[in-house]
């Protein structure tokens, strides 16, 4: 059997991994999503050429991506995944070509053993083959939040891509349902009544879908290594009647004063995240003097730090906080600064420590003219891939 050429399909926008680019353009380890689906179909023997379906207001960003790689030039595709699949095919269809192979951007881990199966299947006369992996879990179906119905898994299977067919019968199916909108290729296969082969699948090759699976799939496809950032600011105190601390409200005969309300132990935990992940400082994100952030509560600074750390697929270790005045008197308020400080990062208390201490009436702080504080922040950070 000749090469088989292969569909790629990144024409989607990816929604359910939350706002942003679509995912296929999303880094993971320093590379797109995309790159990776590419890369492991390159590695396999008897794939090709790739024909990749691309939306094309993102034309110049997938060029980027793929300026490295010898491919045919992407196609334009349709507002729906089977308009995609069908421009895909149709691009393929000026050449001699037997089978074709159709595959999702958001599958980076495609194993060789695993395109042999479908490569297999396809000598043996079948109109086409999918991977499919057996349900291992009990499965219920579902109505309005009650349970109706327990399914006899035994006959049930989620399916993979790639998918392979013989092309002219797959391209005629994909003509026979344009305007319909179907879950897979398989789905249009069955529709024409062709013989659809079900190969082992490999639990190994997951999609992307989520932001955790971003997370997942970084820890896979590249190496982690631990990183420390550490946050030090000053605040002086003003006329008020309290001040904010790790997020807390804390009465006081003073408040701080700053742009923001002046949190001293929220600024250096933002700041010790930043330097963690080579982001820069406060400064750089939220300059002094922007209006923007003119009286924001500095739980919207930890905010943008969790965002820039999703974006990158980095994990929070643990975060210290020492919190350094004479007054107010703090050590009955750390359970509360420590669970307000660990609700903002979205990780268990465990990975949170607050530190209060005084300088005995030494320096700005014991003569009371405001408060310090410092952090620490460990994180573990994917590696670039070189």
């Amino acid at each position: 059997m000749d090469d088989i050429p292969v569909i790629l399909v990144a024409a989607g926008r990816g929604e359910r991994a939350g706002a942003g680019l679509p995912k296929q353009y999303r880094q993971i380890c320093g590379k797109p999503l995309l790159w990776w689906a590419l890369r492991s179909l390159l590695a396999c023997e008897g794939l090709g050429p790739i024909q990749i379906v691309i939306n094309p207001e993102f034309k110049t960003l997938h060029e980027d991506v793929v300026a490295e790689f010898n491919l045919p030039a992407a196609v334009s595709g349709g507002a729906t995944r089977q308009a995609s699949v069908l421009a895909g095919l149709e691009a393929l269809g000026s050449g001699n070509v037997a089978h074709v192979m159709i595959h999702d951007a958001a599958r980076p881990f495609v194993s060789n053993d695993l395109v042999k199966r479908l490569r297999q299947s396809l000598g043996e006369g079948n109109d086409g083959a999918i991977p499919v992996v057996a349900m291992t879990d009990t499965v219920k179906r579902c109505h309005e939040g009650l349970v109706v119905e327990t399914l006899d898994r035994s006959t049930l299977a989620r399916a993979q891509t790639p998918q392979a067919f013989g092309f002219h019968a797959i391209l005629a199916a994909h003509r026979a349902v344009v305007g319909t909108e179907l879950t897979d290729d398989a789905a249009v296969a069955e529709t024409a009544g062709l013989k659809v082969a079900a190969v082992t699948g490999d639990e190994g090759n997951s999609k992307v879908t989520t932001a955790e699976d971003f997370e997942i799939a970084a820890k896979r496809l590249g190496r982690t290594e631990i990183r420390v950032g550490t946050g030090l600011d000053v605040h002086a105190f003003a006329p008020g009647d309290h001040v904010m601390l790790c997020g807390i409200r804390i009465e006081h005969e003073a408040t701080l004063d700053g742009d923001s309300d002046a949190d001293v132990g929220l600024h250096v935990l933002v700041d010790a995240m930043l330097g963690a992940m080579g982001a820069g400082d406060l400064g750089v994100h939220f300059p002094v003097g922007d209006p923007a952030w003119k009286g924001r509560a500095s739980s919207d600074l930890v905010a943008v730090a969790c965002d820039l750390m999703r974006e990158r697929q980095v994990r929070l270790v643990h975060a210290d906080i020492t919190l350094i005045c004479q007054k107010p008197r703090l050590a009955i308020h750390q359970p509360a600064m420590k669970q307000k400080v660990s609700d903002l990062l979205n990780v268990d208390p465990s990975r949170v420590n607050i530190k209060v201490t005084s300088t005995d009436g030494l320096g700005f702080t014991g003569r009371g003219e405001g408060i310090a504080g410092q952090a620490a922040v460990t994180l573990e950070v994917p590696v670039p891939w070189d």
